[in-house]
């Protein structure tokens, strides 16, 4: 290349690069920019987080807590950077929440998607049974409830010997309605199985098809190894999670006349096996006005998380337990009382919001300029800046006049 060449060429792309804003990444591109309250939030900085009103608990023998995944900013960001905090988070001037036995939970509004108020709302946890809902989320509108389904060996095969079951038999005929039922009102583990097999063609496809759905919905945090909840390695969720996949299984009018059914009858299947009646779990159904349902779990890892919904003048209401323990009260006792708790608050008031999968999701923009959205990093998190788009429109415009005169040289030779 000629050294007038060589000056055109530098003159470019020098006027290209400067063109380009080159601003260094901030948080904000990482992050997701948080939801504005309707009211100021009682929170501590990030150094001092709030402590959570705790119960005195009895003081019980438990295996050792799993080393959870690492930190990602933006999934503890998300539905607003107040959810990130591991403490306390409720709207300024409220009542002080009930103390409980959890770790972690969350209150939220099933209709609007307000959060209430948290306690470590994106803590990593261990579900236990609470897992179903997400089983429930991902298949409960793919299979036909009147199919009957065939039970198989190998299914039964594949359900730990200490985990919770409905009574299913090999080779026993049982319609998918009977299997939902006997998921969600006694939490066979039995049933998870056949039903993640029948959903996604194997177990190991229905749970892969159950991973799949928490994505999709936002539940980042959330990664199931079992159809059922039962404890395995890498298996965790967060009360945000969970506050995610509840509002799916609510919004569902199948789940909800399922969460509320007090007791139904498992089929005879003879010669050899009578039929008998199993009764839901739940007793909030029993013992809470308003009550819609919704799921107990424990193993002695994750100890004993709940899933319970109400609905009082109008509005319907979730909360979400993690790790808590029975005593002084039950799972669904401390439940109801954030209930009562989130009840007394004014409609419109808010820490947060539950994302939708639009919002977990968005779309990249069509535009492009000296402001135009940057690339996104990846959800498990990059080791790579991002990188304006601009800049890569600059470089490209470099590249093209590079090849240009390289090819009017070559014609000039020719």
């Amino acid at each position: 290349m000629s050294s007038s060449a060589r000056r055109r060429l530098t003159v470019v792309l020098t006027t290209a690069a400067l063109a380009v804003p080159w601003s260094t990444p901030s948080a904000a591109l990482a992050e997701p920019t948080a939801t504005p309250s309707t009211a100021t939030t009682a929170t501590a900085s990030a150094n001092a987080p709030i402590p959570c009103p705790k119960a005195v608990a009895p003081k019980v023998s438990r295996p050792k807590r799993p080393t959870p995944p690492a930190d990602n900013a933006a999934q503890k960001a998300l539905g607003g950077e107040q959810l990130a905090s591991p403490g306390l988070v409720v709207p300024s001037g409220v009542a002080s929440p009930p103390a409980n036995t959890a770790i972690s939970w969350v209150v939220a509004d099933l209709d609007t998607g307000e959060v209430l108020g948290a306690c470590g709302a994106h803590e990593y946890g261990t579900p236990a049974s609470v897992q179903k809902l997400l089983l429930t989320a991902t298949y409960l509108d793919k299979l036909d409830p009147a199919q009957i389904a065939t039970v198989t060996a190998d299914d039964l095969k594949q359900v730990p010997w200490d985990s919770s079951k409905v009574g299913l038999v090999t080779n026993g005929k049982y319609s998918i309605e009977t299997l939902w039922l006997g998921l969600l009102l006694q939490s066979g583990n039995d049933a998870a199985t056949v039903l993640a097999r029948l959903g996604g063609g194997t177990v190991a496809a229905g749970v892969q098809g159950m991973n799949a759905e928490a994505e999709k919905l936002g539940a980042f945090q959330t990664h199931a190894v079992t159809p059922s909840g039962y404890d395995g390695k890498g298996q965790f969720t967060s009360a945000y999670d969970l506050a995610l996949i509840a509002r799916v299984c609510f919004g569902n009018e199948t789940f909800r006349k399922y969460a509320l059914t007090q007791r139904t009858q498992i089929p005879a299947q003879p010669p050899k096996h009578k039929g008998f009646q199993i009764q839901n779990e739940n007793q909030l159904i029993y013992n809470y006005p308003g009550a819609l349902g919704g799921k107990t779990g424990f193993t002695s890892l994750a100890r004993h998380t709940y899933v319970g919904a109400a609905e009082r003048n109008g509005r319907r209401l979730v909360v979400t337990l993690m790790g808590a323990e029975p005593k002084p009260q039950r799972g669904w006792q401390q439940g109801a009382a954030l209930l009562d708790w989130g009840f007394s608050l004014p409609s419109g008031t808010s820490v947060g919001h539950l994302v939708t999968p639009e919002e977990a999701h968005p779309a990249p923009s069509a535009s492009v300029s000296s402001s135009a959205p940057i690339i996104a990093e990846a959800a498990a998190g990059s080791l790579w800046a991002p990188i304006p788009i601009a800049a890569g429109v600059a470089v490209a415009t470099g590249l093209s006049v590079l090849i240009g005169l390289f090819r009017i040289r070559r014609r000039r030779r020719a």
